[in-house]
């Protein structure tokens, strides 16, 4: 599933990342399609998780999924707002993948992936938040095109990372 998560994102980050001069309203329904798909991202892996993580996973995936129902409602408007608090979400979304990171550390040997992207999508919401000199729609289309890239490598990453573990496990059994 995951490997299936990753080339979704990355597929999407083709997608976001082409558009140079597109309409304000395919920009909306695309932002409302990548909430969608990363609320039930959220949802679906909220079954497996435990304790307090799995309700934060529930939040954020029912939070992603209002999000999308907005954004197909009123996808110039979601264009608009979201291109007002670009740098607030992904303040958010860097913030959430690096706590991630750090708790996988102990069984994850590659946490340090999503550590950077998430420390990476801090920055640019610091700097998306102070952004006055570019056009904001465009910064938009590139930063949302960015993120769904990130999303997609980490996505790939555990795919095979979960594969690697899987067979360490079949080989340990005795």
């Amino acid at each position: 599933m995951w490997l299936a998560f990753g080339i979704f994102w990355i597929a999407v980050a083709f997608v976001v990342l082409q558009f140079d001069q597109a309409s304000i309203t395919t920009v909306g329904v695309l932002i409302g399609f990548m909430f969608l798909f990363a609320g039930f991202q959220q949802l679906f892996i909220a079954v497996f998780a435990d304790g307090w993580a799995r309700w934060v996973l529930m939040i954020f995936g029912v939070l992603l999924l209002i999000a999308a129902v907005l954004s197909f409602v009123e996808p110039k408007n979601t264009f608009a707002g979201v291109a007002d608090i670009l740098g607030f979400i992904f303040l958010l979304i860097g913030v959430f993948w690096t706590i991630e990171a750090l708790a996988e550390r102990a069984m994850n040997s590659l946490w340090w992936i999503s550590l950077i992207a998430g420390i990476a999508t801090v920055i640019l919401g610091f700097w998306t938040a102070g952004q006055f000199f570019i056009d904001k729609s465009y910064l938009l289309l590139v930063f949302a095109g960015i993120w769904a890239l990130f999303h997609g490598v980490t996505d790939l990453i555990r795919a095979f990372q979960i594969r690697a573990f899987a067979k360490a496990l079949e080989q340990a059994a005795p």
